[in-house]
């Protein structure tokens, strides 16, 4: 009877011990699981940080050709001032040539009556 009693109490250690390996296993398993989510936020704050770097490098590289473009229209803006000015000058003169003639026209048709 002793020895069923040994062969009992080793059993029963055997399943202690199978329960605290299990126990283990699972405090590793949730340890990786924490760390690995863990580094799943810091991976995403690294990448919202080069994506705001990134956009901020952009910007920085857009504002910078708006104003060399600028500085190079100079001369563009000028010339199309000129050309402009030139253009209503040429309409005033042209106008100034042909106004009589409209005003006789228009008071020839406002009154001329036709039945």
């Amino acid at each position: 009877m002793i020895v069923e009693g040994m062969e009992a109490s080793r059993s029963q250690n055997g399943i202690q011990s199978l329960l605290a390996a299990e126990q283990e296993a699972q405090r590793i398993v949730a340890a990786a699981r924490e760390a690995k989510m863990a580094r799943l936020r810091q991976a995403k704050e690294e990448a919202e940080m080069e994506i705001a770097e990134f956009r901020a490098q952009m910007e920085r590289e857009s504002q910078r050709k708006v104003f060399e473009s600028s500085d190079d229209s100079g001369p563009n803006v000028k010339r199309l001032d000129q050309e402009t000015e030139s253009k209503i000058e040429q309409l005033q003169i042209e106008g100034s040539r042909i106004s009589y003639d409209v005003v006789q026209m228009l008071l020839k048709h406002v009154t001329t009556v036709k039945n």
